[in-house]
């Protein structure tokens, strides 16, 4: 199962200040480094953290794959046709929330969604929807051209979070059928949103359905607390 490492959150530190550090393509380096299989970042219309100078320094200069969340918007879409990423992932959008909230509506915007991807394709980049894991969105997925699906893990995390431990494993068994169906009609299956390390064992339970998981919260909160040991040593010895 490869991990996908997304970074947006290293963006939300540095635009709390406005300023340039932490680097986003110091981060992505990092993570590279670390034996990440891809960056996973989400260039917003709103700008709140990954900035379009981001994604172009990453794709250009991190060896490793770049998978680009984005709403299915023209003014998105230009700038993702110019950097060329291997991969976007079709994400719903609201300014007022905090984060992703569900999937995307394949269902209601087959039409749209079908039309709107054939530059993607023409230009060799994966085309991925970002999906709650409902059968029907899966296979309205395949029928509006997608290449793959990531299925949204955000109630599945939520329930472990609450520990309501009868809707945690209707949400796997949500996740297993659509996983296996989506398999099935030959789309690759990624997932992603709220996967912890505490919750990522139940995850791995279905290594076998699911080829990749991209990660981001959990990873950066992480590494603010057991990755700034290091960045104090190093501040103390430039003062000394």
């Amino acid at each position: 199962m490869r991990l996908g490492v997304n970074i947006d959150h290293v963006a939300t530190i540095r635009e709390a200040r406005k300023t340039f550090e932490p680097s986003v393509l110091e981060a992505a380096f990092i993570a590279k480094r670390a034996g990440a299989h891809q960056i996973t970042m989400h260039l917003r219309e709103d700008r709140r953290h990954i900035k379009d100078e981001d994604v172009r320094l990453v794709r250009t200069l991190v060896e490793i794959p770049l998978n680009l969340e984005m709403a299915p918007t023209e003014e998105i879409k230009a700038i993702a046709l110019e950097v060329k990423p291997q991969r976007v992932t079709l994400v719903p959008e609201k300014r007022q929330e905090i984060t992703t909230e569900g999937g995307l509506d394949i269902l209601s915007n087959i039409d749209y969604l079908k039309s709107y991807i054939k530059d993607f394709k023409e230009n060799q980049i994966e085309v991925s929807f970002f999906i709650d894991p409902d059968l029907e969105q899966v296979e309205a997925s395949k029928f509006a051209g997608a290449d793959a699906i990531e299925l949204h893990t955000g109630r599945f995390a939520e329930s472990f979070h609450k520990r309501d431990f009868r809707l945690l494993e209707e949400e796997k068994d949500r996740l297993r059928k659509a996983a296996t169906l989506a398999r099935e009609l030959g789309l690759n299956v990624y997932a992603g949103h709220g996967i912890t390390y505490q919750n990522i064992h139940l995850v791995l339970d279905l290594k076998e359905l699911i080829e990749e998981l991209n990660i981001g919260h959990s990873i950066i909160s992480n590494a603010v607390l057991f990755g700034l040991e290091e960045a104090v040593k190093k501040m103390l010895d430039i003062i000394s």
